[in-house]
């Protein structure tokens, strides 16, 4: 039998939390002709190891005690995070696009929702939200608020309107056991494996999720112009990665996908867990392999003195890639300018972006990249229409003159 201890992600748990709770996120203000905001609650526990009895809990620890705790760090301790699978999508999800689901396939997300008048801030919209939705009381003793990650910018139409902007807050269990969660009839919960999403024994399993690029571009009720548009420029493929359902709840097993804004914040907390790459203990605390954290094809997105296929892209990880090949070259073509905002992002990782707290990477990219899907489709569809002119021209010369 083997030696070797398991994989364990607490070290890096501990990092990324420790990290989390010092640094403070990205506020991105919102404008006055959209005020919209939502807010998403990160929970994250650790699941004692089958072999320890945890001591009865007197008083929450502290962060760093926490982490201290014998049964904490066993290493046959099991963090997780929590997402969920709601039947029915929030109007936000609906917002952000309209994915083709196979009927073994499901996407999941954090707790969470809009803002409403009465909130009083987006921890407070989070807190909400998570006690409505899955009846977890995360101002209970037996919780603790991190902190917040980066805000984000929820658009459609291609980036060029913005809907509502969304503050992701991370949680931690302090205690091994907590109240039993009461979701909605319509919400599954599923408690995800840290370690399925970091190990370098078993990295995650990438995949994508098609959208219709007709839903993106053509206007709601033109079925024709939807054809049109459908024929001219095809689907987009967004990365994702396959989860592993936790204990069935239903006969009919599902596919789970993390995707989008859900995949991008699950990202940035993961990307906390890498110190920046001058750190004399980054080569301790991130035993990492390079198949780790790649994008299926960002691959090979590495930066001069800074491994980006370990530290969490989650600002690529929203870009899609358009079923015709032609789309994407255009797109490549036309995206010096996002290709250059990706550089100054993993500079910003390399230097622990101590310096630029206020530099809104992810919105930069997104613009950016959305603006050069703006003008390769430009060069495809007129591409197109010139071709179908020539090709009945030459039809019809070729008719008239046998």
């Amino acid at each position: 039998m083997s030696s070797e201890k398991p994989f364990s992600v607490i070290p890096l748990l501990s990092t990324a939390l420790h990290r989390i709770r010092s640094t403070p996120p990205r506020i991105i203000a919102s404008p006055p002709t959209q005020p919209r905001r939502a807010a998403v609650a990160i929970l994250i526990r650790v699941v004692p190891s089958p072999y320890v009895q945890p001591p009865p809990v007197t008083s929450p620890p502290t962060l760093s005690e926490f982490f201290e705790l014998d049964w904490v760090k066993d290493p046959n301790a099991r963090p997780e995070v929590l997402f969920l699978r709601r039947e029915t999508p929030l109007p936000e999800e609906k917002a952000e696009s309209q994915p083709r689901t196979r009927r073994d396939e499901a996407h999941v997300a954090f707790p969470g929702g809009r803002t409403e008048a009465d909130d009083e801030g987006g921890m407070y919209t989070a807190l909400r939200q998570t006690w409505e939705e899955i009846g977890i009381d995360l101002a209970e003793r037996d919780y603790m608020c991190i902190g917040q990650l980066d805000d984000r910018e929820i658009t459609t139409s291609l980036g060029k309107r913005l809907l509502m902007i969304l503050s992701p807050f991370v949680f931690l269990q302090l205690t091994p056991n907590a109240p039993t969660p009461d979701p909605i009839p319509s919400t599954i919960l599923h408690w995800t494996p840290i370690s399925s999403l970091v190990s370098p024994f078993t990295p995650p399993k990438w995949s994508t999720v098609t959208v219709d690029a007709a839903s993106r571009l053509a206007p709601r009720h033109s079925v024709a112009l939807k054809f049109l548009v459908r024929a001219l420029v095809g689907s987009m493929e967004f990365p994702a990665i396959v989860l592993e359902p936790s204990t069935p709840v239903e006969d009919r097993p599902r596919i789970l996908k993390l995707w989008g804004l859900s995949l991008g914040m699950t990202l940035d907390l993961m990307s906390y867990m890498v110190l920046p790459y001058s750190a004399k203990e980054a080569s301790s605390i991130s035993p990492l392999s390079p198949a780790m954290m790649q994008l299926p094809y960002h691959n090979s997105a590495i930066s001069e003195g800074l491994r980006m296929d370990i530290v969490a892209p989650s600002l690529a990880s929203v870009f899609p890639k358009f079923s015709y090949p032609d789309v994407n070259f255009w797109i490549w073509v036309f995206g010096k300018r996002y290709r250059e905002v990706i550089r100054g992002w993993e500079a910003s990782v390399r230097n622990g972006g101590v310096n630029d707290r206020r530099i809104n990477w992810s919105g930069s990219a997104l613009s950016t990249f959305y603006a050069s899907i703006r003008k390769a489709l430009v060069v495809v569809i007129v591409a197109r229409a010139l071709g179908i002119l020539f090709g009945l021209a030459f039809a019809g010369w070729w008719i008239f003159y046998s």
